[in-house]
């Protein structure tokens, strides 16, 4: 299996041990339901197949079915396997928990959204937003506020290791969203959410209901730089010069490509291609604070980097001109 939970009917079902499988990269904050667990234990019905990342046998789905399992003393459990990375599994597994089983809490999601934005980035909004249950509005917010629009740090940990946001209006107006799409949901479910104080969200929802903005005059954009509103210099904005722009454009042109839009290897170059060049130059936000013992480790990625972008530029130049003249290919 390489797709997402609609390719399920078309994987095999097998049995293996339960103490061959790994445990589960839960999205769920505060792990398994205990209770959950027993009722399913003393149901009797058997349970569907659980899903598991065939190169590590790690749980991408059915931890509360294999905890249950193990309860009535069974051994061996039904799987199907999914053939995808770390990441990829995550998702999946995400995706899998707001369609069946114990639904996620907002919580669950609104963090698995962050996550996903972080490793992910070039997901669209509306993708996210179907991997988590949550409007492509929230998504919206959670990568606004997890991307760090300043170009420092965001935040600090205290004395007691608690992170805390330098700026809260992130996470206030996070906090409105969650609050118009989820009525009932409970402060503290907010707050958690949001990534905020419980009073912090109480504040919220009480100047949502006056009518007021859900940040206060005095804390908005206090999180803007020095350097938010700089102007580009003439010949710069728009001209498509710049290496940034240039690498964008580029992209653009080569996912309007036919021969790469409509091809499952192409689409799969795109999202290499996106991975991997869309923000390259990300480097210059946290250079001035790797710390120094790890410059030297972190010097020799950067080489081994640029030799293999080196040797694949190489590579695609050689097939051009063997492309072009076939008896020059041939000569080597």
């Amino acid at each position: 299996m390489t797709g997402g939970t609609d390719d399920l009917a078309r994987v095999p079902v097998e049995s293996v041990p339960i103490d061959s499988l790994v445990r589960a990269d839960s999205p769920r904050l505060d792990g398994e339901n205990d209770e959950h667990i027993r009722l399913l234990a003393e149901s009797g019905v058997a349970f569907p197949p659980i899903l598991v990342q065939k190169s590590t046998s790690r749980v991408i789905d059915g931890m509360h079915r294999l905890r249950a399992a193990e309860l009535r003393r069974e051994d061996r459990i039904d799987v199907q396997y999914y053939e995808g990375d770390d990441d990829s599994s995550f998702i999946l597994g995400v995706r899998a928990n707001i369609t069946h089983g114990l639904p996620l809490s907002l919580a669950d999601r609104a963090a698995a959204a962050t996550r996903i934005c972080a490793v992910r980035p070039y997901l669209s909004d509306r993708t996210i937003a179907s991997a988590t249950g949550l409007s492509t509005k929230t998504i919206r917010s959670i990568r606004a506020q997890s991307s760090g629009e300043n170009s420092g740090t965001a935040a600090r940990v205290g004395r007691d290791g608690r992170v805390r946001p330098l700026s809260t209006e992130p996470g206030r107006r996070l906090a409105a969203q969650l609050m118009a799409e989820n009525p009932d949901a409970s402060l503290r479910a907010i707050s958690r959410a949001a990534g905020i104080a419980v009073a912090t969200a109480r504040d919220v929802r009480e100047r949502v209901r006056a009518g007021l903005s859900p940040v206060p005059e005095n804390q908005r954009r206090a999180d803007r730089g020095p350097n938010r509103n700089v102007v580009p210099r003439a010949g710069e904005a728009g001209n498509g010069n710049s290496p940034e722009t240039g690498e964008l454009t580029i992209l653009r042109t080569l996912a309007r490509d036919p021969s790469l839009r409509f091809s499952e290897r192409g689409r799969a170059l795109l999202r290499w291609l996106v991975a991997h060049t869309a923000d390259v130059r990300g480097w210059k936000r946290f250079v001035n604070d790797i710390p120094p013992h790890c410059e030297d480790v972190l010097a020799r990625i950067s080489r081994m980097n640029a030799a293999a972008w080196h040797e694949l530029a190489g590579r695609l130049e050689r097939q051009r001109e063997e492309s072009a003249d076939p008896e020059a290919g041939r000569e080597r």
